[in-house]
């Protein structure tokens, strides 16, 4: 018997290779892209072109390796430059192909009133088909008419490649080769609008990227025009390098005719993906590990947790073969419970070859080193209108002391401001506005301050504080002189100086100009790009048009640099700021009185303005009543919560985390009841919407990453749980941490926070972010999706969406999550 076993074997594979003779073709699967074991071509699924994330993608192996495959008007276009509209896409599974109708210019984006793109005085319409064939793929581009003579040449189809995989690999263009070097370098030229461009790394007809390595090489091969290798740092330093075809002068139908060969591994399947918290598991709380399998995968092992204690053994403590959790995106997933062990030690899950991360079940788990990075590192680095030391290091100069100027009427600016026909205030556009230098920390990488995001994070710290009070004095701040340096006790509490820092630029504006400021925020869009050292920005110097020399004096300068404010008629940040400022009002009480007055006193002032309140605003106004409730005790505040009680209801998933705390002090059956009624409804569909993923949480994958939104879910678990424990449990607030601390889709396995858990991502989007390095304790967005079904986490700072820092959320839901759990736990 057993001597015709490997006849028998022969025999089915034959068997298989006769039933699937395509097997080896690429083909559109059910989800509407082109698949093979190893290779997924998407055709204009995604639709986030200044995202490196739109057009023709292709990912091999498991790792997105091109995008943006597009007609553009540049060689290595930018975020702030033309895209074409996209129409319709028809997908011919009969013919083996997609193809997408587009035109220029896209006129939709500047009718948006946001990001205004100045587009040429050109107009043209063309299609792009992709056609799968054997173990390759074309592209077509055909044009509905011969481009302009003034434009043959600067009209091409562009394909982006992600530079970091490539780094140190090689490239060959016909008879030419080269590194893809890990810098840009030049040569450049001046092209005839004297902008510097970037010169090609070589042209031909045929180029091999990564010809040395299995896993990435692949051909592209041009029949109508030459291929340009281009790198698109040159112009961008978040620039990716750049194939790109020049479409012929006199070409229309079959302009472009790319063939691309994808070099795939026979029989390659995905790594399993083993998913923990990358810190680990207090001994009270449920523990799981999803186990993350390639679609193909059929043979099941069984999963092994390991613990490593002080006599250096490791001991597998629980061997069970993993229940399944279903098919999320593109994978099939598997539940490893271990919830029952609760001895204290070092971990990792194993499943067949592969091992998790380490990780620490401990009553400790998040004593140290979690939530105070937040505090301790991030939140000082982000603050502006200061010099921020830690020991050895600058990590940025004084900044922006010459803030701020009044934004000029009906201004449209390429962050999304908008400053109308008034000014809205005393000052006339181009006057000083005094007050804005002082306080606030810079949102991300755009080093702007937005009165939402101050707002929120002066609310996020004063809640953590009046909540759980942690302690924790390692920074010394000294707003007289703007110094901070960090891992320098001063005697006060770091969080407190923190609010203090934010309620500042609130007030200031506020107190300066009769309102709200909307934003401070750079003038050109060199300076707002510009990544580095913030102190950079500007001369810090008061623009004065009086001094002549072109140069800086020791107060002035006739250099017009200063950042613009814009100020704006917004119910909604009013709402926000009020939120804000009156709980930092109680938090601030007994650490500087006299602040604390000034944000109650401001906060009353705002919510007695005239203002309309539309449906939109209307949640935002019921959480800024509930915060002065809380403040002032004040009957005007109880009444209006009274009289929005249906409207409380209708909103609950939006408003009921505030106003649960607010019960105690109304102290009404029918309004607590009403509440009551709706959080029922609240926690079923929680319920529901956290069994759709293995994560445990509300999740819907999108373009940008979910972390900021599952912190702040976690946040208002904690108090439905707290004031309804029979509606929540703590559960969805201990699995929303977890998400943010890795236990998330995708092959990148790491925590959302900065620093924090055995890995964490440590290249973000910062404003150090050109020197491929992160910020301790800053938040990233997290796990994108590249649509419809691949999650993404690349280890890149220049992806915005998957690995930008935010202020308003990101920091201190984070913090106040992370004390949340800790608290709980260890009652």
């Amino acid at each position: 018997m057993k001597s015709i076993l490997p006849f028998l074997s022969i025999l089915l594979l034959l068997s298989c290779e006769f039933q699937n003779p395509e097997r080896n073709k690429l083909l559109i699967n059910d989800q509407n892209y082109f698949e093979l074991p190893g290779l997924n071509v998407m055709v204009f699924e995604d639709i986030y072109p200044e995202g490196h994330q739109g057009g023709i993608g292709f990912i091999q192996h498991g790792v997105r390796v091109a995008t943006n495959g597009d007609v553009r008007l540049e060689l290595t276009p930018g975020q702030f430059q033309p895209v074409p509209a996209v129409g319709k896409r028809t997908v011919d599974k009969k013919r083996n192909e997609i193809s997408v109708n587009l035109w220029y210019p896209d006129t939709a984006i500047n009718r948006k009133g946001f990001n205004p793109i100045i587009y040429p005085d050109l107009q043209f319409t063309y299609k792009v088909r992709v056609v799968g064939e054997k173990n390759c793929f074309k592209i077509y581009v055909d044009m509905d008419k011969p481009i302009p003579a003034e434009w043959i040449g600067k009209i091409g189809f562009n394909l982006e490649l992600y530079p970091a995989d490539l780094f140190g690999k090689t490239w060959i263009m016909d008879k030419q080769r080269g590194f893809f070097p890990p810098y840009a370098f030049g040569p450049v030229e001046l092209d005839a609008n004297k902008e510097s461009q970037a010169m090609p790394m070589a042209i031909g007809r045929k180029l091999i990227v990564a010809p040395e390595a299995d896993l990435q090489r692949f051909s592209i091969e041009s029949t109508t025009a030459d291929l340009q290798l281009l790198d698109g740092r040159i112009k961008h330093t978040n620039g990716w390098f750049v194939v790109r075809s020049a479409i012929p002068a006199g070409a229309t139908k079959g302009a472009i005719e790319w063939t691309v060969q994808v070099n795939r591994i026979p029989g390659w399947k995905a790594v399993p993906v083993v998913h923990v918290s990358q810190v680990g598991y207090h001994p009270k709380q449920p523990k799981t590990a999803v186990i993350e399998l390639d679609a193909n995968d059929r043979f099941i092992y069984n999963a092994n947790l390991v613990r490593y204690d002080s006599s250096n053994k490791a001991t597998i403590v629980k061997t069970v073969n993993p229940a399944s959790g279903g098919r999320f995106l593109r994978y099939d997933c598997y539940i490893f419970d271990f919830t029952e062990i609760n001895r204290e030690g070092v971990y990792q899950v194993q499943y067949g070859e592969v091992r998790s991360n380490p990780f620490i079940i401990s009553r400790d788990v998040y004593k140290r080193n979690i939530w105070q990075p937040t505090l301790e590192v991030f939140l000082p680095v982000q603050m502006c209108h200061m010099r921020v030391v830690d020991a050895y290091r600058v990590w940025h100069g004084e900044c922006h002391l010459d803030d701020a100027l009044m934004a000029p009427t009906d201004t449209n600016h390429f962050d999304g401001y908008l400053q109308g026909s008034s000014t809205l205030t005393k000052y006339k556009p181009g006057d000083r506005v005094p007050g804005l230098n002082r306080g606030g920390w810079h949102d991300a990488g755009d080093d702007d301050l937005r009165v939402e995001s101050q707002a929120g994070t002066v609310h996020l710290l004063s809640l953590a504080w009046e909540e759980f009070r942690p302690t924790l004095d390692v920074t010394s701040i000294n707003q007289e002189s703007r110094q901070v340096n960090i891992h320098v006790p001063d005697g006060k509490e770091d969080i407190l100086q923190q609010i203090e820092h934010g309620v500042l630029s609130i007030l200031g504006g506020y107190e300066n100009m009769g309102r709200l400021y909307r934003g401070i925020i750079s003038p050109t869009l060199q300076q707002y790009t510009m990544v580095g050292d913030v102190a950079n920005q500007t001369d810090n110097l008061n623009y004065n048009k009086a001094v002549r020399y072109n140069g800086t004096y020791e107060t002035h300068a006739g250099i017009k640099d200063d950042r613009l404010v814009f100020t704006e008629k917004n119910p909604g940040h009013e709402f926000d700021a009020i939120i804000g400022l009156a709980a930092a009002s109680r938090a601030l009480k007994d650490y500087d009185n006299g602040l604390a007055d000034r944000c109650r006193t401001a906060a009353v002032s705002l919510w007695h303005q005239e203002r309309t309140v539309g449906q939109w605003d209307l949640s935002q106004q019921i959480k800024a009543a509930s915060e002065m409730l809380l403040t002032t005790g004040e009957p005007e505040y109880r009444d209006f919560l009274l009289h929005m009680t249906d409207s409380i209801a209708k909103r609950i998933s939006s408003v009921g985390w505030i106003v649960v705390r607010t019960i105690p002090v109304i102290n009404n059956a029918g309004y607590k009841n009403a509440i009551e009624r709706a959080l029922n409804g609240l926690s079923k569909e929680i319920t529901e919407r956290g069994l759709e993923t293995p994560y445990g949480v509300p999740y819907k994958p999108h373009i940008w990453g979910a972390g900021w939104t599952i912190q702040e879910f976690g946040v208002h678990q904690y108090y439905l749980a707290k004031f309804f424990p029979k509606l929540f449990n703590n559960v969805s607030m201990y699995e929303a941490l977890n998400f943010v601390l890795g236990f998330h889709p995708g092959e990148n396995t790491a925590s959302f926070a900065s620093g924090v858990g055995s890995k964490s991502v440590t290249r973000a989007y910062g404003y150090n972010r050109a020197d491929y390095s992160y910020i301790p304790g800053g938040v990233v967005s997290g796990t994108a999706l590249i649509r419809p079904d691949f999650a993404e986490l690349k280890d890149f700072p220049f992806l915005w969406q998957q690995t930008e820092y935010v202020l308003g959320g990101g920091e201190s839901n984070f913090l106040f999550l992370v004390l949340a759990v800790d608290h709980v736990l260890s009652k």
